[in-house]
Formats: C-alpha cells, structure tokens, sequence
C-alpha cells in the first residue's frame, strides 16, 4: 500500500540550509518549547565555528546557536559519527559559549544561561531511555540536603533554583525511541528518526516544519544539494561500520595469536623448570643449567633453595 505522508527535508539538512532563517523560525521554536515545555522565542541565530561552508562542513556535525527572548543561549548539535569522548565535547562547548558571551570586566552574574541540546544518531552512554537531561546541583553530604539560593541571590540571578544558573544538557538518542507517540515531545523525536509528520501529530512548529521542509517543494537543484549530502552520510556510515568491524576482527585475531604464543612460552617455562629440578638433583652446575635451560639464574637459585 502507498503510503501519501509526503516525504520531507531532514532535520540536519534543515539546520544547515533553511532553519537559519527568520521566516522559519517557528520549526525550530516549536521544537524547543516541546522539549523544555516553555515558550520558546527566538530572537537571533548567533554564528557558530562550524557553521562553515566548505567540503570538510558537509559530513557528521551540524549545529546552530539560537538566542531567546529571555537572552540565553542555546546549542542544537546533531551528530551522527561515533564519539566516545563527546560527553566532554559538549562540556567544552557550552563552556567555551559562556566565556564568549561574557564582556571583559563584567561580574560573573553577567554569565549567560546555556541550554545544550544533542540529537545524537550513534549509541551514546549506555542506558535505555531516549531523552536525557544533566543538570548542576550541590547536595549536602550530611543531610543530604539540596542547597538553595538565599533572598539576595534569587533577586540577583532572576532564578529561584541553583541548576538554572548553570549549563543544562539534553541528550536525545534517536535511535532508542521505539516510534510510538505518546505526547507532543515524542511526536518530534518521531520525525527526527523518521523524517515524518502523522496527519494526526499536533506538537508545536511540525505544522510548519510539514509545509517548509516538503522535499516536493525543493528546486532541482536544492533537491541534488540533498540527495548528495544524504549518500555523503550513508558513505560515511558505511566506513564508519567497515573500520570499526576490521578493527574488532583484527582485535579477535591478535588476542587468539598472542595468547596462543603466551601458552606456547609458558609451556615451554615449565618443561624448563621440570628439566632444571632434576638437573640440581644429580647436582649440576648453576651456571650449567642457566645455559641448557634458558632460565635466569635467580630462578634456577630459588628452586635449588626450595628442592
């Protein structure tokens, strides 16, 4: 059976082409509100290092940089290549952001609120959920009590709450969601997987997102900028799987042969020792037996001791 949901731009290549502009801005402030369930506005789309035009730009790693209406400052990174270190990456990324939005000589309540959201295509930690959220918060080690902001802080942070001063982190791991909607967030992640819209999905900005993002609508030349950038990816995949696959075979291979020479050798250690045992028995020569056997002296001593 035919199936009449029209096919649409992926997100990533939405980001990297059409989201950027201020006529668009309803998909990606629908996609925020949903998933940090508050009414995301966006004031401007500040530039990103890796908002790059070039060859090496078109793989992997897309992002953009959004400032709201309330002046913090939010990362949307997608990643489809494995990273093991990338917890630390995004650590680095929303620390460098908060250096470089602070002014010099400014005091450090002036420091942005950073909001950092992965979209990530790989398995990433391990843990079975699909949408993860860290926050910072001081617990006492005593009484367990979680530490508040006094009277005077709240008035000079204009937050209630020690985490909303610091970075917030979402991890959403695509390939975990099992496709079933259950709210308006998840119909998002539905077409993050699956490049998707349900006639029945009401989640903010995927009426838009339906409308803007139709493949249909694209020129002939949008169309093959796209078609290449999605075969660039499965490429790149496709690599991806060979190396890590000829490295674990390599891995297997290597482990069997070393472990078969580490049982040889220790085989043939013990034939020594036996051949040195009865060697001391008809009381030969330290020296004699270090040369037939191969074994250091100091061994050779310590089974004449023990004998």
């Amino acid at each position: 059976m035919t199936s009449n949901v029209r096919k649409l731009i992926s997100f990533d290549w939405a980001i990297k082409k059409i989201l950027r502009s201020k006529a668009n801005f309803a998909v990606l402030e629908g996609f925020l509100s949903e998933l940090l369930f508050d009414e995301i506005t966006i004031k401007e789309i500040l530039e990103s290092e890796s908002n790059k035009e070039t060859e090496e730009d078109k793989l992997n790693r897309l992002d953009i940089k959004v400032k709201n209406s309330k002046d913090e400052i939010i990362l949307i990174e997608l990643q489809y290549n494995r990273e093991f270190d990338y917890l630390q990456r995004i650590l680095y990324a929303a620390s460098k952001t908060l250096v470089e939005h602070i002014k010099k000589g400014d005091a450090y309540s002036k420091i942005v609120k950073v909001i950092s959201i992965s979209i990530v295509y790989f398995d990433l930690g391990k843990g079975d959920d699909y949408i993860y959220q860290g926050t910072t918060s001081f617990t006492g080690m005593h009484n367990h009590e979680l530490l508040k902001l006094s009277a005077s802080q709240i008035e000079l942070y204009k937050t209630e709450r020690v985490e909303n001063i610091y970075p917030e982190y979402y991890l959403i791991k695509v390939k975990n969601f099992n496709d079933v909607a259950k709210d308006t967030l998840d119909q998002w992640v539905y077409f993050l997987k699956n490049e998707e819209v349900k006639e029945d999905f009401q989640a903010k900005g995927l009426a838009e997102a339906k409308e803007i993002l139709d493949y249909l609508k694209c020129s002939e030349e949008e169309k093959e900028n796209y078609e290449r950038y999605k075969e660039s990816l499965h490429y790149q995949a496709s690599m991806y799987e060979t190396n890590y696959t000829a490295a674990k075979l390599e891995g297997k291979i290597e482990g069997k042969i070393e472990g078969k020479i580490e049982g040889q050798l220790e085989g043939e250690k013990t034939k020594a020792i036996e051949v040195a045992k009865k060697m001391l028995q008809k009381k030969a020569d330290v020296e004699y037996i270090v040369e037939m056997t191969g074994l250091d002296k100091e061994t050779v001593l310590m089974l004449d001791k023990s004998a």
